[in-house]
């Protein structure tokens, strides 16, 4: 049963930081890209960041670029998002994806909510 659990959410005042983590089972995480996306009510889900299987190649949204780093640690089946500089507009619910065959598998989110 694949699982995706996110934690490390909360409350931060803008210009601070928060790091989010995503600990999977079920599959073989070291053989899967990983991704986080975001959504606040009345937008489109937005891909955040992604990482390949090795971390070597990540990818960010331009809106997140130089503030944000995606990591994984494959030997604790955990990928990471490692938040900086935050801004009110990166208030949302941030989500972790895998897709495995074909099929994309969802964490139920972590909210993050930027306010002073």
């Amino acid at each position: 049963q694949v699982q995706l659990v996110e934690s490390g959410g909360g409350l931060v005042q803008p210009g601070g930081s928060l790091r989010l983590s995503c600990t999977v089972s079920g599959f073989t995480f070291s053989s899967y890209a990983m991704r986080w996306y975001r959504q606040t009510p009345g937008k489109e889900r937005e891909l955040v960041a992604s990482i390949s299987t090795g971390g070597g190649s990540t990818n960010y949204a331009d809106s997140v670029k130089g503030r944000f780093t995606i990591s994984r640690d494959n030997a604790m089946s955990t990928t990471y998002l490692q938040m900086n500089s935050l801004k009110p507009e990166d208030t949302a619910v941030y989500c972790c994806n895998v897709k495995l065959w074909g099929v994309n598998y969802w964490g139920k989110g972590t909210l993050v909510t930027v306010s002073s």
